[in-house]
């Protein structure tokens, strides 16, 4: 098991654990993390799991792909630099911390 950190628009943090091998989008949805919708269930077809992820972590999980790239173009929250699709991102060892902003608009 891995911790995650979310952090909801309003600043509020909620630290839950993930389970290793299954993605971002996947733990928020088994904790009732509001905001992560996940229309798609994880197909990479919408953008209703979009995330900011912090610092120190960009670096770890790195870019998008070029589908999770055009999938961010249309999201409705701003897109930014750190802007990650949570179904994109698998829980590892290495992301034991991992923390990440809840895009305040989903849908």
């Amino acid at each position: 098991m891995s911790t995650v950190v979310f952090i909801d628009p309003h600043g509020e943090r909620r630290t839950v654990e993930a389970t290793l091998g299954r993605s971002l989008m996947e733990t928020a949805i088994d904790h009732d993390v509001p905001g992560v919708v996940g229309q798609c269930g994880g197909s990479l077809a919408c953008a209703s799991c979009h995330v900011y992820v912090q610092q120190p972590w960009s670096a770890q999980v790195g870019g998008p792909s070029d589908m999770e790239d055009d999938m961010l173009d249309g999201a409705l929250a701003e897109r930014r630099p750190e802007s990650r699709l949570s179904c994109q991102l698998t829980m590892s060892e290495e992301l034991d911390g991992l923390t990440v902003e809840v895009a305040p608009e989903q849908l």
